[in-house]
């Protein structure tokens, strides 16, 4: 009788991470970043496919990878929100239960299946001067193995990360204005990008996170309004 083959647990965790890594970079990066109004998401994307969605009041969700894979999380991440906010109040609703709940499922998933989740998530959650404990922004970075970070100011996933991550740590500043954060993803994404050609703002997904709005914060930006932004 041949013996079966034998694969260190250790090489298994390696390879599936190996796999996971190459599935994320080749897609394109997502930048979110604090402003003085709020918090923006920004990403190269020419296609009809949303990376970046609304999960709840004032939290947002943005996936790089798979996209079947990320949708579905984003989907999970909705009505973990809403059975939330009904079983308890809305402003109950924080990004950090989520990205934890999303850090569980996203680990389990990696220990446990043959093959991996070929994502990396953010999560982001605008502050609110009306509600106690709620008044600062949140940005929250979970990997494909589950491993969650919280970040200030700026976060990027997917792509060539270091490259785009360069030219935010060079040149963020608190308290930018929408226009500037704008304009300052736009180049951080365009450095990250393989070609050396600029980014039309057509092929831009912006949203944002407005502070300032009543209700729900999230709001989409049209490519026309895009394009004002990067004229100011």
């Amino acid at each position: 009788m041949s013996m079966p083959f034998y694969v260190s647990p250790e090489q298994v965790m390696a390879d599936k991470a190996e796999f996971a890594r190459k599935g994320i970079a080749r897609g394109k990066s997502i930048v979110a970043l604090e402003f003085e109004g709020g918090v923006l998401l920004i990403a190269e994307n020419a296609t009809s496919l949303s990376k970046v969605g609304e999960i709840y009041d004032r939290i947002a969700f943005a996936g790089v990878g798979k996209f079947s894979e990320f949708d579905t999380l984003r989907k999970i991440g909705v009505r973990f929100a809403d059975s939330r906010g009904y079983a308890y109040s809305r402003d109950d609703v924080r990004g950090k239960a989520l990205a934890n709940a999303y850090s569980q499922a996203m680990g389990e998933a990696f220990t446990r299946e043959m093959k991996p989740l070929e994502v990396e998530i953010i999560v982001a959650e605008v502050g609110d001067d009306t509600l106690a404990g709620h008044e600062n922004n949140a940005l929250y970075r979970v990997k494909f193995d589950g491993f969650i970070s919280d970040h200030k100011g700026h976060v990027v996933i997917g792509g060539n990360v270091d490259d785009v991550e360069g030219v935010l740590n060079d040149e963020y500043r608190e308290g930018m204005s929408q226009g500037d954060a704008v304009k300052l993803g736009l180049k951080a994404l365009t450095r990250g990008a393989d070609n050396s050609g600029t980014i039309e703002a057509e092929n831009l997904e912006v949203c944002i996170l407005d502070r300032g709005r009543s209700g729900r914060k999230f709001t989409r930006l049209s490519a026309d309004e895009v394009q004002g932004l990067l004229s100011e």
